[in-house]
């Protein structure tokens, strides 16, 4: 069996759109949990400056599913206009 995946995704607002940024991610959290395969996706960090989204899943194959769902397709359009740089996801 596969070791699980670990994931950070940082997203940087453009000033002022914080609040809209996070609504964002709540919307796609309440989605996302439920997907196979996660273990763990939530907000680890939500400050002005940056919203930090942690992700577990249990193997590749389950996080190659959520990359190409609709939760992440509906969150990418949703933060088109709001974030300041492109989201940074790295492995951790």
């Amino acid at each position: 069996m596969s070791e699980p995946i670990d994931l950070q995704a940082t997203f940087i607002p453009n000033e002022g759109e914080f609040f809209r940024v996070k609504l964002a991610l709540e919307i796609a959290i309440d989605e996302v949990v439920n997907e196979p395969g996660c273990i763990r996706y939530e907000l680890t960090e939500a400050t002005e400056e940056k919203l930090v989204l942690t992700e577990q899943w249990a193997s590749e194959e389950d996080l190659e599913k959520h990359s190409k769902g609709i939760a992440v397709q509906d969150l990418n359009e949703s933060l088109s206009a709001l974030l300041a740089e492109p989201v940074k996801v790295e492995r951790i």
